[in-house]
């Protein structure tokens, strides 16, 4: 999914969920919905932070952003850049995430839920390290 076509927000398209995807478009690391809002807040535009939440829940509903959720409990959302299910690499220090497919992940998930008698709702693989960049 590229910048231009990230998807608006449901059926109702409003100046609020507008900013928001706007941010998100021009974000290029995870961020947290207090980040996304501290952004609109900086571009003058009005928009609460309850806002923000529910914007970006329903967007990670229609699998236009990614989120992860971090040990801290805290979750972090990014734009999806691929349709197709993927993981991803992300440097703990700088925040350059990058999209990778999980094939082998989602081998040894099935096989590991068939093998328990467990039908898959979902999963979640990330790799966190440092990129290039931060770790010469």
């Amino acid at each position: 999914m590229t910048k231009d076509t990230m998807p608006k927000l449901g059926q109702r398209s409003t100046r609020q969920r507008a900013a928001v995807v706007e941010v998100l478009r021009d974000i290029d690391t995870f961020s947290s919905a207090k980040m996304i809002h501290h952004e609109l807040v900086e571009r003058k535009y009005k928009v609460g932070l309850t806002t923000v939440y529910r914007t970006l829940q329903s967007l990670v509903d229609i699998n236009a952003v990614d989120v992860l959720h971090m040990a801290n409990g805290e979750s972090l959302y990014r734009r999806c850049e691929s349709s197709e299910h993927h993981h991803h690499l992300v440097c703990t220090n700088c925040g350059n995430t990058v999209e990778i497919s999980g094939k082998v992940v989602e081998t040894w998930a099935d096989n590991t839920a068939k093998e328990h008698n467990f039908q898959i709702s979902g999963h979640t693989a990330e790799i966190f390290g440092l990129c290039s960049n931060c770790h010469e």
